[in-house]
């Protein structure tokens, strides 16, 4: 029953206590063709890209404060695409793969059974799913409406902002792949610590009632959404011209969504390896001690912007002196407590479980932290 629903609920959203929000759609006031002020949407500055401002605008600072680092960064930014950029493309088109043929619907097999079977599962699968925090806020409102545990929907919804399969490529190709592999792990660990936590205190205040109504979903900036597909993926999906689009749309809206988090992020790169004094960045967040895992942990929220963006940082801090596990705690606590994603999660439950899955993010990084300082 619960998948049924859950297909339904991706077939046709107006049915989803959640009604997601597209800036810049216009809407009509009656059926006439007369619009008011109001409908010709948000204002130019809200509407446009930010992100693209500030990869525009960093060329123009250094012109005016620092010419000779112009070409050193631009070089160095464009370098590190190509670098990456077999990583970019094996991304896009696996994305692109799990969108076309609806594989994503194998996911409502993660909330059937007995409830450790849907624990396991849940973490499993939201460690490998395509998803971000926003986008598995329609999913979590109709599993919880129909009664789905909260043990389950937890698991899933703390492994899956952590890692995807774009994710995992990118942070091979500049992390390596012992990292991609160890913070996987860390994705699904976190999930069973959160699962498994939720079963234990099922029956306490803190988890009871957990969904409050809500009409919008907020957006954080995401590639593309889910699709509309129900029922068995079809793998070969070159044979449907709706699936065909679906591909088309979801790659180039992923190539452009990763060219401009990458540019943005080797661009900072650049700079904070010609500006901040590494020696800093290894006062601060070196060693081998507890206290850097705990700083990254609690920096991760509110300086984590994006999950692609941060992998090349993450390199740049290593090479300055930044700890092992301070760069674990802060990829893992970023990925599920950045403020966009905990904007999203605050929008659909209550605080008291908001609170829960902030406290679990911090507690599963720390721990993934200090794992990973022992094993790298």
């Amino acid at each position: 029953m619960i998948r049924s629903i859950l297909f339904h609920s991706i077939c046709c959203p107006n049915v989803v206590p959640i009604v997601p929000w597209k800036a810049g759609i216009l809407k009509l006031t009656d059926h006439t063709h007369s619009y008011s002020r109001k409908d010709a949407g948000p204002p130019l500055w809200k509407r446009i890209d930010k992100a693209w401002v500030v990869i525009l605008l960093i060329p123009i600072l250094l012109v005016i404060f620092d010419r000779p680092q112009l070409f050193p960064t631009v070089i160095f930014a464009a370098q590190a695409i190509l670098k990456t950029g077999v990583f970019i493309v094996f991304a896009v088109l696996a994305v692109g793969y799990l969108k076309a043929t609806g594989a994503e619907t194998l996911l409502a097999r993660a909330f059937e059974g007995r409830e450790v079977r849907m624990i396991l599962m849940a973490a499993l699968l939201g460690g490998l799913s395509p998803f971000c925090s926003c986008e598995v806020i329609p999913f979590i409102a109709v599993l919880l409406a129909v009664g789905a545990p909260l043990s389950a929907v937890m698991a899933f919804w703390l492994s899956s902002p952590i890692m995807d399969p774009a994710m995992f490529l990118i942070t091979s190709g500049t992390l390596g792949f012992d990292f991609a592999i160890a913070k996987t792990i860390a994705a699904v660990g976190v999930g069973l610590l959160g699962g498994f936590t939720v079963k234990i205190f099922a029956k306490s205040m803190v988890f009871s009632n957990p969904l409050r109504p809500t009409e919008a979903q907020p957006e954080c900036g995401c590639g593309s959404q889910a699709t509309a597909f129900s029922g068995k993926p079809e793998w070969a999906f070159w044979h449907d011209a709706k699936r065909r689009r679906i591909f088309r749309t979801t790659v180039i809206e992923n190539a452009l969504f990763l060219g401009k988090w990458l540019l943005l992020a080797y661009l900072f790169e650049a700079l904070m390896i010609r500006y901040v004094p590494a020696e800093m960045i290894a006062s601060i967040l070196g060693g081998d001690g507890i206290a850097p895992i705990l700083l990254g942990a609690l920096l991760g929220g509110p300086a984590y912007l994006n999950g692609y963006a941060a992998v090349p940082l993450m390199d740049a801090l290593l090479d300055q002196g930044m700890s092992n596990g301070a760069a674990m705690s802060f990829v893992i606590a970023g990925g599920i407590s950045s403020i966009p994603a905990a904007i999203a999660v605050w929008a659909l439950v209550k605080p008291r479980v908001f609170y829960a899955y902030i406290a679990t993010a911090m507690t599963g990084a720390v721990i993934a932290g200090m794992l990973w300082n022992i094993v790298a």
